[in-house]
C-alpha cells in the first residue's frame, strides 16, 4: 500500500475543500439568484421597435371596431390588457425624449399619489386642492347650454399607462378605459361636453342607454364620494388628482360590460367637464380598496392583472375572482386605516445579489398615524423607496456593479451605466423580501432599463422624499400580480401574462 506523504495530502485536502467550496457557491447562486442576466441587445432592440407602427396601426384599428372578447366562467371573468403604446402612438422621434416625457408623467402620478395620502392624513378633503370659486365653477360650466367642443390635452398628467375596453351603457358602447388601482371611482366622459379631452372612441352619450340612471344624493354611493354636491336632488361628483388633473359630472349607475358579462348598476361618473387626464382612453376603471371601486362593486373575492413591457403592442389579462397559481410568492395584505383605496404590501427586506440589506423594519411599515409602509401601484411606473432605504439599495448594487461603465444620470434616476459596447450583461439580482419568509427575486430588465437606444441604462429605482414607498409597475411586468382581498394576501407569479 502506498502511502502519501504529509504536504501531498494537505494539497489533496485543500483541493477538495476548495472543490466543495466551489460548488456550494454555485448551488447557492442558482438557488438564491444572486445575480441576473440581462440581454443588452434585446432591450435595446424594443426601443426601436417601439417606432415600428405598420402593424400596430392595423391591430389597433381592428380592435376599436369591435369589444374584445373576453374568457369567463361562472366563477372568474378575464378580459384584455393592453399598455399605453398600444393605444397611443409616440409623437416622440426617439426612444431618448420618450423616456423623459413617460417620467415626467411618472413623477406627476406620485405627487398625485402622495398629495391625496397627505391630505387625508392632514384631515384636509381633497377639494380643497383647488380654491372653492374654482370647483363651483367647474360643478356649473357643462349645466350651460353652450357646450363648447372638445379640447385636445396636450399631455397625460395622471395614471394611464395600462388599458381594458369595456362596453358602457345598454346597448354597450365599447371604449378603452385606464385601469387604475390607486383610484375607487369609475368614471367616463359624457355628452354633453363642457371640456372634454380627445379620446380614441366617440364620446359616450347618456341618452343613447336604457340603463343610464342617476343617483340621488341620499344614496350611500353619493354619500362614499369625498366631494359631492346637489343638483334637483340629484348627485353631482367631482374627482381631483393631485397634479391639478380633474373630472366633474352627474354621479350614476351604468351597466359596464366585460367581454359577454354584464354587470348592472355600477356607480359611475358621467364626466362633462375633464381636463388634462388621459389621452385616447375614454375614462377610468377604479381598481382601489374603497367601496366604490369596480372590485367592490363587483364583490369580487379577487382580482389580478399581468402587465406586458411597456413598450409591448401586445395583450395580457385582467382577471377577477380567478384563484392564485399554486406556484405564487404571497405577501401579505395591508390596510391603512386612514385610507382604504391604496394596497400596502407587508413587506421586511430587500437583499442585491444575496445579501439581505441592512434596512430597520420600522420603513416597511405604517405607524399610528398612518404614514409611511409600501403600496403597490399599477399606475406608478418607477419604484420610489424612502431615501435611506432606496440610498441602502443603490449603494449596494453599485458595489456590486463596478465592472460596468457607468455614465451621468438621466432626469430622476442617478445611478446609470454605458452598456453600448456589450451584447450581455451579468448583475446582481435585486429581490423583495415577505414576513412569511417568501422572496421574489426581479429579472433583470425589471430594474435596469433602457433610457435611449444607444445603450444607456439606468437603475429603476428612485428615492422619495416621503415617508410612503410605491412598487411601480416596471418592477412588476411579466408578473401576474394578484389581490386575494378576502384573504389579505398579494401573489406574484413570473411569466404568467
Amino acid at each position: 500500500m502506498v502511502q502519501m506523504g504529509f504536504p501531498f495530502r494537505i494539497v489533496l485536502l485543500l483541493f477538495c475543500f476548495c472543490f466543495q467550496a466551489i460548488h456550494s457557491s454555485r448551488t447557492f447562486s442558482q438557488s438564491s439568484k444572486t445575480t441576473s442576466l440581462l440581454s443588452v441587445a434585446a432591450s435595446t432592440q424594443k426601443t426601436v421597435n417601439v417606432f415600428s407602427l405598420d402593424s400596430r396601426s392595423t391591430k389597433t384599428h381592428g380592435y376599436l371596431n369591435q369589444q374584445e372578447q373576453s374568457v369567463s366562467s361562472s366563477s372568474s371573468i378575464s378580459l384584455h390588457l393592453h399598455s399605453r403604446v398600444f393605444l397611443h402612438r409616440p409623437s416622440h422621434n426617439d426612444y431618448r425624449s420618450l423616456s423623459l416625457a413617460r417620467l415626467k408623467r411618472d413623477s406627476a402620478r406620485v405627487r398625485s399619489l402622495t398629495t391625496r395620502l397627505d391630505l387625508v392624513l392632514g384631515g384636509v378633503s381633497n377639494s380643497d386642492l383647488k380654491p372653492a370659486e374654482t370647483q363651483n365653477n367647474e360643478l356649473e360650466k357643462f349645466k350651460a347650454e353652450d357646450v363648447q367642443a372638445p379640447v385636445v390635452s396636450g399631455t397625460s398628467q395622471g395614471s394611464g399607462e395600462y388599458f381594458s375596453r369595456v362596453g358602457i351603457g345598454k346597448p354597450a358602447s365599447p371604449v378603452y378605459m385606464v385601469l387604475d388601482t390607486g383610484s375607487d371611482v369609475n368614471w367616463v366622459q359624457c355628452a354633453p361636453c363642457a371640456e372634454c379631452y380627445q379620446q380614441t372612441d366617440p364620446i359616450f352619450e347618456p341618452a343613447a342607454s336604457t340603463s343610464y340612471a342617476p343617483l340621488t344624493c341620499e344614496t350611500q354611493q353619493c354619500k362614499s364620494l369625498d366631494v359631492s354636491e346637489c343638483r334637483n336632488d340629484t348627485c353631482l361628483y367631482e374627482v381631483s388628482y393631485g397634479d391639478g388633473s380633474y373630472t366633474v359630472g352627474d354621479f350614476v349607475t351604468e351597466t359596464v360590460t366585460l367581454g359577454t358579462v354584464a354587470v348592472d348598476n355600477v356607480a359611475i361618473g358621467c364626466g362633462h367637464n375633464n381636463e388634462g387626464l388621459f389621452i385616447g382612453a375614454a375614462g377610468l376603471l377604479g381598481l382601489g380598496g374603497g367601496s366604490l371601486s369596480f372590485p367592490s362593486q363587483l364583490n369580487a373575492t379577487s382580482f389580478s392583472y399581468c402587465l406586458v413591457d411597456r413598450d409591448s403592442d401586445s395583450a395580457s389579462t385582467l382577471e377577477f375572482d380567478s384563484p392564485f397559481p399554486p406556484n405564487a410568492v404571497t405577501a401579505p395584505l395591508l390596510r391603512n386605516p386612514q385610507l382604504d383605496t391604496f394596497y400596502y404590501l407587508g413587506m421586511e427586506g430587500l437583499s442585491v445579489g444575496g445579501e439581505l440589506l441592512s434596512i430597520p423594519k420600522s420603513f416597511f411599515e405604517i405607524d399610528g398615524d398612518g404614514n409611511g409602509g409600501v403600496i403597490i401601484d399599477s399606475g406608478t411606473a418607477v419604484t420610489r423607496l424612502q431615501t435611506d432605504m432606496y440610498n441602502a439599495l443603490r449603494d449596494a448594487f453599485v458595489n456590486g456593479t463596478r465592472h460596468l461603465q457607468s455614465t451621468e444620470g438621466v432626469a430622476l434616476f442617478d445611478t446609470c451605466y454605458d452598456l453600448s459596447s456589450k451584447t450581455s450583461v451579468e448583475v446582481p439580482t435585486v429581490s423583495f423580501h415577505f414576513p412569511n419568509g417568501s422572496v421574489l427575486p426581479l429579472p433583470a430588465e425589471n430594474f435596469l432599463i433602457p433610457l435611449d437606444s444607444n445603450g444607456t441604462f439606468c437603475f429603476a429605482f428612485a428615492p422619495t422624499s416621503s415617508p410612503l414607498s410605491i412598487i411601480g409597475n416596471v418592477q412588476q411586468q411579466g408578473t401576474r400580480v394578484g389581490f386575494d382581498r378576502s384573504n389579505s394576501l398579494v401573489g406574484f407569479t413570473r411569466n404568467n401574462c
